[in-house]
């Protein structure tokens, strides 16, 4: 009998007891807009979710008014614990960088408020305007007479 052998006979667990076993959740980053006036709303916010469990890093952006929490943590479970702790109003992150929007200022896309270079995530959201989702054919035909295309139309 080899060491292995002697390992796997010790760390044995049945198999009526495999499923009480939990499951550990995924490693994930949270993002939430909160908003931060000064260094007190920014140490609070930070304290909200420092002693989660499950918490591997935390930070805050107050210029953006962004908490990024990055673990082994529900989403849900993050937004309504700064909501509680703190008793701000947040959601999760709206934003995302205006590259990846086919149209970033229609009126759907585009968001005064939003963070410098930064437009509202139209991607994901059923209610967005139309206008800022690209179809296929528009953005067949705007490969088909760009620079970068190499077949692209001889007449430019």
């Amino acid at each position: 009998m080899g060491f292995l052998d002697y390992v796997v006979d010790v760390c044995y667990v049945p198999r009526s007891d495999r499923r009480k076993l939990k499951r550990r959740k995924q490693l994930q980053t949270v993002e939430i807009k909160v908003r931060m006036d000064c260094e007190g709303c920014e140490r609070r916010v930070r304290k909200s979710v420092d002693s989660m469990r499950g918490v591997n890093k935390v930070e805050v952006d107050p210029k953006h008014m962004k908490l990024t929490v990055i673990g082994y943590v529900d989403p849900g479970k993050v937004l309504r614990r700064v909501r509680h702790r703190t008793g701000k109003a947040c959601e999760f992150w709206p934003y995302v960088p205006y590259e990846l929007v086919d149209h970033p200022y229609v009126p759907g896309a585009y968001d005064k408020k939003a963070p410098r270079g930064y437009v509202r995530n139209v991607l994901h959201d059923p209610q967005a305007s139309s206008l800022a989702r690209a179809s296929s054919a528009e953005v067949m035909y705007t490969t088909a007479f760009s620079d970068d295309n190499p077949y692209a139309c001889v007449v430019m």
